[in-house]
């Protein structure tokens, strides 16, 4: 089977590094694809931009694809789906009017409230002036959200009302992120501890991943500006069988139905990123249509079952007759990223020790790497993500920590405290 598989990240190496392993699969063609992506068996790279819809169309007829997979959201809210379902081409994801669920977040807002799905209270502004008279009637902390997509940096967790007002002013006045921050959603702050529920969803019935937690501060300790995230693991300890009840209960079916009844049936990954309290309650913090970064990275360290077996049952309905095997233990990514980042990134810092660290045990995976002169270099801000699976998370940690202290450059930064809340309940048991 010939796949093509759009997208350029960490994410998008490890699905293609996934995809590679079944039996099933002859070629992964990845658009635009990165270095760590071309090194992998059965992949190629293709230069097509993922968001270039039309050539992505005229490549999949003309090479016979016969799947297409999408990894980023942008290309999902711009209609990719829509398009390819019209040429009759198999692919995986949500049509444009599903994913409006991520691409705007006062559309997911009145979806919820609408439909009774626990979540922040908010207000929803696009004059500046309004905004920040609303704020002179808030306490902090408080959460200020671009409306559109904005590559995981659109959210600032306000600690005081002036951090608050510079937020609204930079997204609503200086224009910070374009067309996405035209709109903002104010929201109160919810105090627990996040999660990321993925599933897939074939319309109707929907298959969970294993359950994983992101850490979207740049800093250890949960400091420092919102970032795409600086590393995940899997399981996550928080999302007891309860609490997933729960949220399949309250949260999961209640969106896979409302999708349906308002004429945008679900269809691809169903990111639910959750706000966990002390009563074990969850309140969805946002929707995301596709695969998390860098969830995915240590998820796919994990997943037993082929991926082409979950796609094709995704995109046949028949979810309900399918399982998932996850295999035994835990899986940890940690992220490298340029030492400016989020704000900046510097580019062209000759990168070693990636082999050095793969000997040990663990997988590297890239984001934002390029080749100059035949020598490995930046290329963005997040750059690596660093992987490991041990029997515990505390053995996956200490591995995924030796390997980011093997790969090298100039001015890198990671965090050294992912999973440290696993390790926390591991330590008082």
């Amino acid at each position: 089977m010939h796949v093509l598989l759009v997208g350029s990240g960490g994410r998008e190496h490890a699905i293609a590094w996934k995809l590679a392993q079944s039996e099933k699969v002859s070629t992964v063609s990845v658009a635009p694809g990165n270095v760590g992506i071309s090194l992998e068996p059965k992949a190629q790279l293709v230069d097509i931009a993922a968001n270039d819809i039309d050539a992505l169309l005229h490549y999949a007829l003309e090479q016979k694809v016969e799947l297409t997979v999408v990894g980023p959201e942008v290309p999902l809210v711009d209609g990719i789906v829509d398009r390819f379902t019209e040429a009759n081409l198999r692919i995986l994801g949500p049509s444009a009017k599903a994913a409006q669920l991520e691409g705007s977040k006062s559309f997911a807002k009145a979806f919820m409230k609408r439909n009774q799905i626990p979540t922040a209270s908010y207000e929803i502004f696009s004059d500046a002036t309004q905004a920040l008279d609303y704020l002179k009637t808030q306490t902090a902390p408080i959460v200020i959200k671009a409306d559109g997509l904005a590559a995981g940096k659109g959210v600032v967790v306000a600690q005081t009302i002036e951090e608050a007002n510079e937020a609204v002013s930079a997204m609503l006045a200086d224009n910070a992120f374009g067309d996405a921050g035209s709109r903002v959603v104010i929201e109160s702050f919810l105090s627990g501890e996040e999660a990321s529920y993925i599933a897939l969803v074939d319309g109707e019935h929907c298959l969970a991943f294993a359950s994983s937690q992101d850490h979207k501060a740049r800093d250890e300790g949960d400091q420092g500006p919102n970032t795409g995230g600086m590393g995940a693991y899997s399981p996550a300890p928080v999302l007891t069988q309860a609490v997933e009840q729960h949220v399949i209960k309250d949260i999961v079916e209640p969106t896979i139905k409302a999708m349906a009844n308002e004429g945008a049936p679900f269809k691809g990954f169903l990111y639910v990123g959750l706000m966990i309290n002390e009563h074990n309650q969850a309140s969805v913090v946002e929707f995301n249509v596709r695969l998390g970064d860098p969830e995915t990275q240590p998820l796919m360290m994990r997943l037993e079952t082929d991926l082409i077996d979950l796609f094709n049952a995704t995109i046949d309905g028949t979810l309900n007759n399918t399982q998932c095997n996850w295999l035994e233990g835990s899986a940890i990514g940690v992220v490298l990223a340029a030492g400016e980042y989020p704000a900046s990134s510097s580019k062209g810092e000759a990168i070693s020790g990636i082999d050095d660290a793969e000997r040990i045990g663990c997988k590297v995976f890239h984001a934002g790497t390029a080749m100059h002169d035949d020598q490995l270099v930046t290329n963005g801000g997040r750059v690596l993500c660093v992987c490991a699976r041990d029997t515990t998370i505390v053995a996956a940690k200490q591995k995924a920590d030796k390997g980011c202290e093997l790969v090298r450059w100039k001015n890198r930064h990671y965090r050294r405290d992912i999973a440290y809340r696993a390790v926390a309940r591991i330590n008082e048991a």
